[in-house]
């Protein structure tokens, strides 16, 4: 099993950035794809981007493409979300998910076996 722990919402004024980090503890790290996913209040759980055990081939969401960067550091056990160019309707509560990275990556939220607790981002305009 892998835990998750991800660290660095808060609140930013619209056009800012913020970095997101997901720490994982357990078995290696490197074995696990990670995606992060969002869920505002009153709506579903949104997918943003998965990567790779290896942090190759990102595959982004349409809207966050060109504005959120994901990248991670396996000797850290961390995945990073940087976003640049917030908006008020980014606003949600963040989550990093795992799942075993020899499967290709997926959007589905039903498709990741670990998550983390959540972080807050709030983006006042």
């Amino acid at each position: 099993q892998v835990q998750l722990v991800e660290s660095g919402g808060g609140l930013v004024q619209a056009g800012g950035s913020l970095r997101l980090s997901c720490v994982a503890s357990g078995r290696p790290f490197s074995r696990y794809a990670v995606g992060w996913f969002r869920q505002a209040p009153g709506k579903g759980r949104e997918f943003l981007v998965a990567v790779y055990g290896r942090g190759d081939n990102p595959y982004y969401a349409d809207s966050v493409k060109g504005r959120f960067t994901v990248s991670r550091d396996n000797t850290k056990n961390t995945v990073y979300l940087r976003m640049n160019s917030l908006k008020p309707e980014d606003t949600a509560v963040y989550y990093c998910a795992a799942r075993d990275s020899s499967l290709i990556l997926s959007s589905r939220d039903l498709d990741y076996d670990y998550w983390g607790q959540g972080t807050q981002v709030t983006v006042s305009s």
